[in-house]
């Protein structure tokens, strides 16, 4: 392959996402517009361990990592190949002591975009583990994973661009305008991503209005920055942006 594969982050949505008909579609499409990844690589908001772990590279189970759903969520599957070549090459890239959790199947970070991206669930998929939340060392770890773009892979950087979900069930978005904390985060991290602020992105904490409301926790907005490492200076461009119940569902490709 000579052209470089272009690099996502996508704000993936709770398992209703498949009764969003405009997020699906989206979604759908974004998919139809990209050049068909030899394997994808998932770095997801919902698998937080350290050192960097990589998932299982046969098809396992699927991880329901949700509660309290009606039992049509708990039957959705996407038995995608595993991708134990893409395992190998990720730990050369990465060094150091890396585990592995070969039992570890898709969690819905995971598997709920593919789904609509991918339905014929016939690309190799690896899920590797957030190593870590600050964001420099995320940087980083995106940027030694750059060089799998080279070789077809398509890494998705899988979070929600605002995720407090207390504040979401208070303020009830899916009835009205999203409320005030969710815009001015969203557009703070709009005008950042369009000039290619990486270090404001970087630093949000500090940076951004109503940072500790949009992100309680910050492990949602954490693969934005793996996203943006292996992407290596390439300006984000936002391919979904709105509201889902109130929160920002902003979505970037890079390349």
């Amino acid at each position: 392959m000579t052209d470089r594969m272009p690099v996502l982050y996508l704000s993936h949505g709770a398992p209703p996402l498949a009764d969003d008909a405009t997020w699906t579609r989206q979604l759908a499409d974004w998919s139809a517009d990209l050049p068909t990844p030899t394997s994808i690589l998932v770095v997801s908001a919902h698998w937080e361990e350290a050192p960097a772990t990589i998932g299982a590279t046969t098809t396992q189970p699927l991880v329901y990592d949700f509660w309290g759903f009606p039992d049509r969520y708990y039957d959705v599957t996407y038995p995608a190949p595993g991708a134990p070549g893409l395992a190998a090459d990720v730990r050369k890239l990465l060094g150091g002591h890396i585990q592995d959790d070969p039992a570890r199947g898709l969690d819905h970070g995971a598997y709920v975009p593919l789904v609509e991206m991918y339905p014929s669930a016939d690309i190799p998929v690896l899920q590797v583990s957030l190593p870590t939340l600050e964001p420099h060392a995320l940087y980083d770890f995106g940027r030694r994973l750059a060089p799998l773009r080279d070789r077809g892979v398509l890494i998705v950087g899988s979070g929600f661009f605002t995720h407090n979900l207390i504040a979401m069930r208070q303020t009830d978005g899916s009835a009205g305008a999203p409320p005030a904390w969710s815009v001015e985060f969203d557009d703070w991290g709009s005008g950042a991503l369009a000039t290619g602020d990486v270090d404001a992105l970087l630093d949000f904490q500090h940076k951004a209005p109503a940072a500790d409301i949009a992100h309680p926790r910050t492990e949602h907005f954490a693969p934005l920055f793996v996203s943006l490492g292996a992407g290596d200076g390439l300006q984000p461009d936002t391919v979904i942006d709105g509201y889902w119940h109130g929160l920002a569902k902003r979505s970037v490709q890079l390349g």
